[in-house]
């Protein structure tokens, strides 16, 4: 086990004199603090002495509810049994993995993929095999021969891990024709699917897609959070899985932590019940738009025009490709110098490739320390091309602003 690329980040990302585009911390500020601080005082005042005590290992009843009434905005018909209640869903991420992964299992993900899934991953000794993407999420085509040279190698893979909706790092999402698809080739390979779905609802221009729960709810694990719709602090998460799996699930849970926080489920189930949480959805949504386009906006203005990037339409990342000849990892130390953070693209590979490339967040900062950190960035690039030119082989320039062969070029593993 080792320290993700975030966390290292964290001494000199949250300096004042930073401009971190790093982490995808929500923007609490816009939440009614007054509201939630009546929500906790009443749940203290009126209901503390079950608050206070522990609970189910699957979760409380009514809240369970709730997160059913919650999915269905992305076409989920579940019921409250089939739910469990998860310390965020990072937690529920561990408890899947705990469940099915021996040492030497085999993990499909989608490349690049989730620092955090990766880490667990990694803990529990999995092999990680990358699954191309491109500006419409995971490629059907590359997952179908993916699985096959697999299978011709006598490895079966356990599962495939996938965030769906405005995917992290990538920023892309995966459309409903090719939902059906993998939700099809996973059927025909008997293949269980991870589906992560932090920000399925943090769309900013069309209605909620369908989950993949949906379109397979005999064969996808559905994990969700109220971390970005709510707020990350109660870490309050839930996991939506065939009954087998949901009660081994509740046997993990209750190995490793007994029982969730009763007082976070209560805080969140009270604010579901007394406030327009749809309403401060809207709002996030708003706000995260306008974020998005303050660094759009920026990154066409300024940078480079061999840089690339993706153009999401929801959640909280841009994934930027740096010419050949680039390496994001060794060029990070300088661009905190030049006082801007950003993951680098190596956290989000098993194999730890992706040095070419980098993730930016825009959920956090302003648009005015967006536009700024765009601008600081992009005077560190200029100076590495021109390292490069002068040093090196001069990298190639495809045109400003050209979205997909980021993605499109990720590393696709020899499965030989």
């Amino acid at each position: 086990m080792t320290a993700s690329e975030i966390r290292a980040l964290f001494a000199v990302a949250t300096r004042p004199e930073v401009i971190s585009l790093a982490g995808g911390m929500p923007y609490l500020s816009a939440l009614p603090m007054d509201a939630v601080s009546s929500v906790v005082e009443r749940l203290v005042m009126e209901r503390g002495a079950v608050a206070l005590q522990y609970g189910s290992a699957q979760g409380d009843q009514k809240l369970r509810e709730q997160i059913c009434e919650v999915m269905a905005l992305e076409g989920i018909q579940a019921d409250a049994d089939d739910v469990i209640v998860t310390v965020g869903s990072q937690q529920a991420l561990d408890l899947v993995t705990r469940i099915f992964i021996d040492p030497g299992d085999v993990i499909l993900a989608e490349a690049p993929s989730y620092v955090g899934a990766l880490s667990t991953f990694a803990s529990y000794q999995a092999q990680v095999v990358h699954v191309e993407m491109d500006d419409d999420g995971l490629v059907p085509d590359r997952l179908r021969d993916t699985i096959k040279s697999l299978k011709s190698a006598g490895r079966r893979p356990k599962f495939l891990y996938t965030i769906p909706n405005f995917h992290n790092p990538a920023g892309v999402s995966l459309s409903l024709e090719r939902r059906r698809e993998v939700a099809e080739i996973c059927r025909e390979h008997d293949l269980l699917i991870l589906e992560d779905n932090p920000y399925g609802l943090l769309g900013f221009d069309e209605e909620p897609m369908d989950a993949l729960y949906a379109h397979a709810p005999d064969r996808v694990i559905y994990l969700g959070t109220f971390s970005k719709t709510f707020a990350p602090g109660f870490r309050v998460g839930w996991a939506v899985a065939p009954h087998g799996v949901r009660e081994k699930m509740v046997l993990a849970a209750e190995a490793a932590v007994l029982c969730p926080p009763v007082f976070s489920q209560l805080a969140v189930s009270a604010y579901l019940e007394t406030e327009p949480w749809k309403d401060q959805i809207k709002k996030y949504q708003e706000l995260y738009r306008e974020r998005r386009d303050a660094m759009l906006s920026a990154l066409e203005d300024m940078m480079p025009p061999s840089v690339t990037w993706t153009k999401p339409t929801g959640g909280f990342y841009v994934w930027l490709t740096l010419p050949n000849g680039l390496d994001s990892k060794a060029m990070l130390p300088r661009a905190v110098t030049a006082r801007v953070a950003y993951v680098p693209g190596t956290a989000f590979f098993a194999d730890g490739s992706g040095s070419t490339a980098l993730r930016l967040s825009y959920c956090y900062p302003t648009p005015e320390r967006i536009r700024e950190g765009i601008r600081r960035l992009a005077g560190v690039l200029e100076d590495e091309l021109e390292l490069h030119s002068t040093f090196g082989t001069g990298p190639r320039r495809p045109q400003r602003g050209q979205a997909g062969s980021e993605l499109a070029s990720a590393p696709y593993p020899d499965l030989a």
